[in-house]
């Protein structure tokens, strides 16, 4: 019944059903943390842009397709969460929030990023995953200090050669997206630690031998597993043979697909408190 409620109040712009969703806004939260997570928004706070010191905003599981120019007025915003609403295209003023370390753009309707975006320099976390991007936004090789790229669950076939210019990058996830090939340039960063591969059409991988990424290609119709290094995990059919798959033949469902729960990042919307 609340949510039900919550979404009726939406729609209606008085102020005093805008506050009801809101709840006490007038002093900004000691610890400067703000989650207006799920609370139906489909307009922006602007009363949120007079919080100068907020370090971390949440304003994920909305109908939010809009940000006001105000919240540039947020400089010192490190985690921005705008992941579960309904963002055809990057609002420009996110670019300017120079401090961001953290953006959360998950299951939008994004098809594309802007240029603008090279401008966040501090950033080492992006989330664009459950999008709609047919390629990897070239400004993503732009982000140097990135370490973590969450982009599976879209429509990509391919990566940007540019993307072994990220060095500082330890973490890709690619999985269920349209590879129908092992990217080639992943083959040029063997400073990566984890590589998701998982559910794509890959039917051959290449030899991985000198990386010493964990690989997890599972639910892929290849034909072997990846060649990888003495010590170095992978996750998928024929994992636990090295170095060649054996044939098998009256076995059910194929060993070797290891617990990974503790190597992936955890769903956005449960673990930002920690954040």
């Amino acid at each position: 019944m609340g949510n039900t409620l919550r979404t009726i109040i939406a729609f209606i712009p008085a102020d005093s059903c805008q506050k009801y969703l809101l709840g006490d806004l007038e002093e900004m939260p000691i610890d400067k943390m703000l989650d207006l997570s799920g609370r139906q928004l489909r307009r922006f706070p602007l009363c949120i842009c007079s919080f100068r010191e907020l370090v971390k905003l949440y304003l994920s599981d909305n109908n939010l397709n809009h940000l006001p120019s105000e919240l540039e007025q947020l400089q010192n915003l490190q985690i921005l969460a705008l992941d579960f609403n309904n963002f055809q295209t990057l609002p420009p003023v996110v670019c300017k929030l120079r401090q961001l370390c953290i953006l959360y753009l998950g299951n939008n309707k994004l098809e594309d990023l802007p240029m603008e975006l090279c401008h966040l320099q501090n950033l080492k976390t992006l989330w664009i995953e459950s999008n709609w991007l047919y390629h990897l936004p070239k400004v993503v090789c732009e982000l140097r200090q990135l370490k973590t790229l969450r982009v599976g669950s879209n429509a990509l076939c391919s990566l940007p050669g540019q993307l072994q210019h990220l060095r500082e990058l330890r973490t890709i996830w690619l999985s269920s997206n349209f590879l129908t090939d092992f990217p080639s340039v992943l083959l040029h960063m063997p400073f990566l630690e984890v590589i998701d591969m998982d559910h794509n059409n890959i039917h051959y991988f290449p030899s991985l031998m000198h990386l010493s990424s964990l690989v997890i290609y599972d639910r892929n119709p290849c034909q072997n597993a990846p060649k990888v290094a003495k010590g170095v995990h992978r996750v998928g059919r024929w994992s636990e043979e090295s170095p060649e798959p054996r044939k098998r033949s009256g076995m059910g469902r194929d060993k070797g697909v290891e617990d990974i729960t503790s190597l992936l990042p955890p769903p956005p919307l449960s673990c930002r408190q920690s954040s």
